[in-house]
């Protein structure tokens, strides 16, 4: 079955209420909006852009380029580098869009992706899907063709592990959804060494984990945030179904082994002073916050007082502060 039939399969036979969610989509159709969709071709070039999100790409790039400086032990072919980042662009870009194909129904009743393209409809359905497997299908033969196959497998691997296991799989069932689905965002850091060695090592394994790891600190805080929106189309995010108090100890316990896994690095022999003075500073703020956070849940306290917001902002910080100090220490050792 090729991706788009899986596409459609898993949208007509998703569980939870979806034909009434694809009714409230209906009603947010361009036929029937209470306010007109500006459909000029800027617009439309906005929408299509917006489908891929640009802003979680970004974070996606930012593991993978320091990764290529560790893996040269300095500054990598800058024609690689390049090669490299548009083909991981395009890669999670046919990712998020396939994704927004497939949640346009619960995207359509939340409050915080209701202005989606796929929503408002400023891009069609069919036309998303197209846009997600073209998307796909050039980012693979981009990589394949001018870096190397092993990246092309792996950022291929990626994009349907996004697509299939967590969107279609995972998001709607489990409360794990994150943790096992956060895999996908964690491939990158193999496509940065990859695509400078084809081959694996232990370095970019660590940093893999460190990854995995940081994942669903870094997105539950978000989720305790915006529980009522997934509560609302049912999908069991760890804050819908469990306490403030659960679900901030587990988010200390994934912290501790993230900062834990950081510094294997240095013993191991691939970073040096630079990068330990860093994992030790940042990992240790992140430590702080997340106990905060355990503290303020401890005490049931709601609303703004609970600030979860500050981890999640701090994590963006965290996971730049790292891989910058592992692009930087190979030129200090």
């Amino acid at each position: 079955m090729s991706l788009s039939g899986v596409c459609v399969t898993a949208v007509e036979s998703r569980p939870g209420g979806t034909s009434q969610a694809l009714e409230a989509l209906g009603e947010a159709s361009p036929g029937t909006s209470r306010s007109p969709v500006d459909r000029s071709f800027g617009a439309r070039v906005k929408g299509f852009v917006a489908l891929t999100k640009p802003r979680i790409i970004e974070l996606l790039l930012i593991t993978t380029v320091p990764v290529m400086f560790l893996a040269q032990q300095g500054v990598p072919d800058l024609g690689l580098v390049l090669l490299t980042c548009v083909g991981g662009y395009l890669s999670a870009g046919g990712a998020n869009a396939l994704n927004m194909y497939i949640d346009r129904d619960i995207d359509a009743l939340m409050d915080r992706t209701s202005q989606r393209p796929l929503v408002t409809g400023l891009v069609s359905p069919r036309e998303c899907l197209a846009f997600g497997i073209t998307l796909a299908v050039v980012s693979t033969l981009l990589f394949g063709l001018t870096v190397n196959w092993l990246s092309a497998w792996l950022s291929l691997g990626a994009l349907l592990f996004y697509v299939v296991v967590y969107t279609m799989i995972l998001k709607r069932r489990t409360s794990q959804n994150i943790v096992w689905g956060g895999i996908a965002g964690c491939l990158p850091v193999l496509i940065g060494w990859s695509s400078v060695t084809n081959s694996m090592s232990w370095a970019p394994v660590i940093l893999f984990l460190v990854m995995f790891f940081w994942t669903p600190p870094h997105y539950w805080p978000l989720s305790m945030k915006v529980k009522e929106d997934y509560a609302r189309v049912g999908v069991p995010m760890l804050p819908v179904i469990a306490s403030n108090k659960v679900v901030a100890r587990q988010i200390v316990i994934y912290s501790w082994v993230m900062v834990a896994v950081s510094l294997l690095l240095t013993p191991l022999g691939y970073t040096g002073w630079f990068y330990t003075v860093v994992a030790l500073a940042a990992g240790g703020f992140w430590l702080w916050e997340a106990h905060g956070l355990q503290n303020r849940a401890k005490a049931e306290v709601t609303g703004g007082k609970l600030k979860e917001m500050r981890l999640f902002h701090w994590s963006i910080t965290y996971v730049s502060l790292l891989f910058v100090a592992v692009a930087v220490d190979p030129f200090l050792r």
